[in-house]
């Protein structure tokens, strides 16, 4: 007979195997879900888990049945109410069959819709699946490899400061356990036949006296083996490997002048926490430079992206012209994928916005791996809008798209960021 141990690392949840097959298996449904619950939750509340519902009908299994076979003759009863190709009404909300909801009902019994929680790691792997930043694989060129040092084992030989003190102890202690043994398994011997000479009549002093000669050259034996010995000592070995650098940055430029009210304000930043999210749970080492405008552009840290509450006019080319300078000074496209999300209500001077594009068409566009413009507005596209989409006809790196209220914020982050199919 055969015996099978599951000795999976599940922790204290034993069902942890159990809940990812689920989580895999109604990803549509759970995923609908989450992007529903994301409209609800305040601004400081998007990271965070989800306790999520699924209709009951759509996590049902298919179940196969024993057939009747064979023919069969039946009697039914009659009825005074119906007649052949009668069409028989659905029962009505709240009966039997029902979704639990609505006004109650005298008949029938109804079914609550399943509810469970996520974890926040699990909501933010499911918020962000199949999502990506476009165009990096581009930037990985033979020039940019960095080659970085890793631990690779032990070595016999090195420099004092990369002993292992560990590994050499070891060492010593399984060298002098295999040099002594014998002499140690000798020694117990001679300590017993001793010890039952002394207790003979009458006593045997020669004998023993030629057994504590043998114990004591025995015990110098021992002693004579080094504590620590060079064949003992283990160093730290290091050696450089050859990783190709894909250095990324990405520029969040916000409009915070007096046309963006509080709940356009509020769209905006649900947009750019998403944003941020996804770029510190899906890659490693991604800057991130917080730009914030009016009439005048500043870079600021991430507490004052969100939470200032300074404003102004509207002059969209400062922002601009900022991230130009910072790309030049600190970010070189040669070394850096460099990617931008630009958020406003559209409002622009007149004058401003052909400004726009020019330094959109001839100094970022031509650097940036990516740049996505996000208008938050219910009212006509004005002149910025026009402008970005002649650039939009010109340039495959450039995205624009409208976010009338919050249900379309989630919707359209994923179609902006959606994960590229290439084609072999």
């Amino acid at each position: 007979m055969s015996y099978f141990i599951d000795r999976r690392l599940n922790g204290k949840n034993k069902s942890a195997v159990n809940r990812q097959r689920f989580l895999r298996r109604y990803k549509a449904q759970i995923k609908k879900s989450l992007s529903e619950a994301i409209n609800k939750r305040s601004v400081t509340d998007i990271g965070h888990g989800e306790s999520v519902s699924i209709p009951i009908d759509d996590i049902r299994e298919p179940a196969f049945h024993q057939g009747g076979g064979g023919d069969r003759t039946r009697v039914h009863p009659g009825n005074d109410q119906f007649i052949t190709r009668d069409r028989i009404e659905r029962n009505p909300p709240g009966g039997s069959g029902g979704s639990g909801q609505g006004d109650a009902s005298q008949q029938g019994d109804g079914e609550d819709g399943f509810s469970f929680s996520v974890s926040k790691d699990e909501y933010l792997d499911l918020l962000f699946d199949d999502l990506e930043l476009p165009n990096l694989q581009k930037t990985h060129q033979p020039q940019l490899t960095e080659f970085k040092v890793h631990r690779a084992g032990y070595t016999a030989n090195g420099v004092p400061s990369n002993i292992s003190v560990v590994r050499s102890l070891q060492n010593s202690l399984a060298r002098r356990t295999a040099m002594t043994a014998a002499k140690r398994r000798r020694l117990k011997e001679l300590e017993q036949a001793l010890e039952a000479l002394q207790h003979q009549e009458p006593a045997q002093l020669l004998e023993q006296e030629q057994l504590r000669c043998e114990m004591a050259e025995l015990k110098a034996a021992i002693a004579r083996v080094p504590f620590i010995d060079t064949f003992d000592l283990r160093y730290k070995n290091f050696e450089k490997r050859p990783e190709p650098s894909s250095q990324a940055v990405m520029f969040c430029l916000m409009d915070v002048s007096g046309s963006m009210d509080q709940a356009t304000k509020d769209m905006a930043k649900r947009f750019y926490i998403l944003l941020y999210l996804f770029l510190s749970r899906s890659y490693k080492n991604v800057e991130v430079v917080y730009i914030r405008h009016h009439t005048q552009a500043k870079e600021v840290d991430e507490q004052e992206f969100f939470y200032s509450q300074e404003t102004g006019g509207t002059i969209v080319s400062s922002a601009l012209k900022l991230m130009d300078e910072v790309i030049k000074q600190r970010y070189d496209p040669q070394q850096w994928n460099i990617y931008a999300a630009q958020a406003s209500d559209g409002d622009n001077w007149a004058d401003d916005s052909p400004l726009c594009h020019q330094l959109l068409a001839t100094q970022l566009l031509p650097v940036v791996r990516y740049y996505s413009y996000i208008e938050i507005t219910r009212r006509a596209h004005q002149t910025l809008w026009r402008e970005y989409e002649q650039l939009q006809r010109q340039f495959d790196n450039f995205a624009i798209q409208q976010i009338r209220e919050p249900g379309d914020i989630y919707p359209i982050f994923r179609e902006l960021f959606q994960r590229q199919v290439t084609s072999s």
